[in-house]
């Protein structure tokens, strides 16, 4: 999706678009991706469950790949839109599974997920940096046929190591123990975590799609170049991704909840700073905002982690990230539209931040102290049977 985001521009051109509505034409044809992107992950929660979480893994990085490179062969922006549709079913199976097998053991599961989320984030820095320069010196349709090949390869590698016994399960540490049932408190915890995702998936999916063609309008006293513009983005989602190590730090040696409050109260008000920002201010501001955004996201996994048993964990987060993308596609909506009414970036990045005042409410909702000694209760433990 993030490479739609920075090619979307240059293949509406491609395919005829005016040149002053070519970029928010071309958004709604995403917005079936981001669909299937969340309604995908309850049936590959399920199938990992039924078959295995490496085959689906397996099946993740193949079939992403396969539908990219086809998606390079569009001819049409209906034919793109059935392209990334693909990616998106595919790409659903990542959440629910990888992470459910990254969370899984023992030690310290925050530091974990937060180094998966820097990797995750060097992709999403990746796209911008890889698209900007594909696009600057080939074609919109390379830039999904490149990552499209290295997606299938990837696969076939991950498929024979995981095979050969290269994937071991961490174990329990001393004093802690494996998650039979629910934990007490944890229909407040993930009410808590679906407000984080429902807000959180709005100003992270609108934030991570914008910025690309943001910079691109916005940074005049810089540079209106493709490439160095796409270099620029890159730099904020690589450098913002360390956020994650920190905070992963944080939530395995402290209380969550203060933590996530910290972080929630700061992101509107950044957020905030963004929309009254252009060249290098707008640059900076971006790269503080985001370091806020993306540090939330090993805070709800590693909620789910301590609150939800192993065989109901992939569910879990399979309707987290349904939720996540639902919203995702309807900010991407609410993005089109605010361009459309002429309020431009600025416009969108105002409605973003009051947005993010709603993450505030969710960690007032989350109990104050995860009680890793108190046995899940005989209710919660019919839950999870």
């Amino acid at each position: 999706m993030l490479i739609f985001a920075k090619a979307a521009f240059s293949a509406g051109i491609a395919f005829g678009l005016a040149e002053d509505g070519a970029y928010a034409d071309m958004i709604p044809y995403g917005i079936p991706s981001l669909i299937l992107f969340g309604a995908g992950a309850p049936l590959a929660a399920y199938l990992a469950d039924k078959w295995s979480r490496i085959n689906m893994m397996t099946v993740f990085f193949v079939g992403m790949g396969l539908s990219a490179i086809v998606t390079g062969f569009a001819t049409s922006p209906l034919q793109i839109a059935l392209g990334l549709a693909a990616i998106g079913l595919f790409a659903s199976i990542y959440h629910p599974v990888g992470i459910a097998m990254i969370a899984q053991g023992g030690g310290r599961v925050g530091w974990r997920i937060g180094i998966n989320g820097v990797w995750g984030n060097m992709g999403v820095a990746a796209a911008p940096l890889i698209t900007g320069f594909i696009l600057a010196s080939y074609s919109w349709q390379l830039a999904f046929i490149i990552p499209g090949i290295a997606a299938v390869l990837t696969g076939i590698t991950f498929f024979f190591f995981a095979r050969r016994g290269g994937m071991k399960v961490p174990a329990y540490t001393t004093g802690k123990k494996e998650t039979i049932g629910f934990r007490p408190g944890w229909k407040r915890a993930l009410a808590a975590i679906m407000l984080v995702t429902s807000a959180g998936g709005f100003v992270f999916g609108t934030m991570t799609f914008i910025i690309p063609r943001m910079f691109e309008v916005s940074l005049p006293g810089v540079t209106s170049d493709v490439a160095t513009t796409g270099l620029l983005a890159a730099l904020v989602y690589a450098i913002a991704a360390f956020a994650q190590l920190l905070v992963g730090r944080l939530i395995d040696s402290y209380r969550i909840k203060p933590v996530l409050f910290f972080i929630a109260l700061a992101q509107p008000v950044l957020i905030g700073i963004m929309a009254m920002q252009t060249d290098y201010a707008l640059f900076f501001a971006t790269l503080v905002a985001m370091s806020f955004v993306f540090g939330q996201i090993p805070i709800t996994d590693t909620v789910i982690s301590h609150y939800v048993p192993d065989a109901w964990r992939a569910k879990v987060m399979a309707v987290k990230l349904m939720l996540n993308l639902v919203i995702g596609a309807l900010s991407l909506m609410a993005a089109r539209y605010i361009l459309e009414a002429g309020a431009g970036f600025s416009g969108i990045i105002s409605v973003v931040a009051i947005v993010a005042v709603f993450i505030s409410l969710a960690a007032l909702i989350l109990p104050g102290r995860i009680r890793r000694d108190v046995p899940p209760t005989p209710g919660a433990l019919a839950a999870a049977e």
